[in-house]
């Protein structure tokens, strides 16, 4: 699979998670996590103005049609996120999460967001448009933004704020096999521990392969196995205190011929198999707690 045509996918996937239309749900699975520790300030977040920020009029239709397959108030939840930690977003492309973030650290908390800079030079372009129409959707609505402080993340560093031993969660949704084809995984990982303070939570979801993959199928196929994932955030330092199924789903095959994005919301495939592509929906994906000691 080429750059060229995995680029591409990258950039409909972003597009595609502002202007979507809605899709039909699928069933999702239970929670199901050990018990662990949490970290610091930790505070299940208050029902109430969770449900108001998920529900708030900052989010598209098309943005609450992919709640069904991102369940982001038991995601949310099962990281422990509460309405006064210092919170740091990871690549947050179009900003799906940040509308729900947003509103919701806006008056006790605080919100970091940190678009990610491919260290390849194909990407550069392409990550600086992501990067510029991000700032431009903040800027447009400071009633919800205002307090949000945007940053980079390149080459492993941040740069626009000030990261060390600064925040009680950080988060990152579908990323790492971006990681993987840049090279920079094992720095970004490392660089998440040093932001983090003793105590904290990184929260991860990722596209979820089945065992045995090899790293070059991750790169081409965008589905990354769970023990890759924990094998490399123990190296960092992270402990893994839970996994959850949240994010799962079975109706996902992972042996498309277009990979992760033959789903939506990207459908790489165009109207080929688009209508059984519905119908799986979105992919099948861990949803991983990891603490820093």
């Amino acid at each position: 699979m080429s750059a060229t045509y995995l680029n591409r996918a990258r950039t409909v996937a972003i597009v595609a998670t502002l202007s979507m239309l809605a899709l039909a749900g699928c069933t999702s699975s239970s929670l199901s996590s050990q018990n662990a520790p949490r970290g610091t300030e930790s505070q299940g977040p208050g029902n109430s103005s969770l449900d108001a920020a998920i529900g708030g009029s900052q989010r598209s239709n098309p943005a609450r049609a992919r709640d069904v397959y991102r369940h982001p108030k038991e995601t949310l939840q099962f990281f422990d996120l509460g309405p006064t930690q210092t919170v740091l977003e990871i690549a947050p492309g179009g900003g799906w999460y940040t509308d729900i973030l947003a509103p919701y650290l806006r008056d006790g908390g605080h919100l970091y967001e940190a678009q990610y800079l491919s260290t390849s030079a194909d990407l550069a372009a392409e990550d600086s448009a992501t990067d510029s129409a991000y700032r431009k959707k903040l800027a447009n609505n400071p009633v919800v933004y205002s307090n949000v402080v945007v940053g980079t993340l390149h080459a492993g560093q941040f740069n626009g704020f000030d990261s060390n031993a600064s925040f009680d969660r950080v988060f990152t949704f579908r990323n790492i096999h971006n990681w993987i084809k840049d090279g920079q995984l094992d720095a970004n990982l490392r660089v998440f521990y040093g932001a983090l303070k003793h105590g904290g939570v990184l929260g991860v979801e990722e596209h979820r392969a089945r065992p045995g993959t090899t790293e070059q199928q991750m790169i081409d196929t965008g589905y990354v196995t769970e023990a890759f994932v924990i094998e490399h955030a123990q190296a960092a330092g992270f402990v893994l205190a839970a996994r959850s199924e949240i994010n799962a789903n079975p109706k996902d095959t992972k042996d498309y011929p277009h990979g992760v994005w033959s789903l939506p919301p990207t459908y790489e495939g165009g109207d080929v198999d688009r209508s059984r592509f519905a119908a799986i929906g979105e992919s099948d994906r861990m949803t991983l707690k990891f603490v820093k000691p």
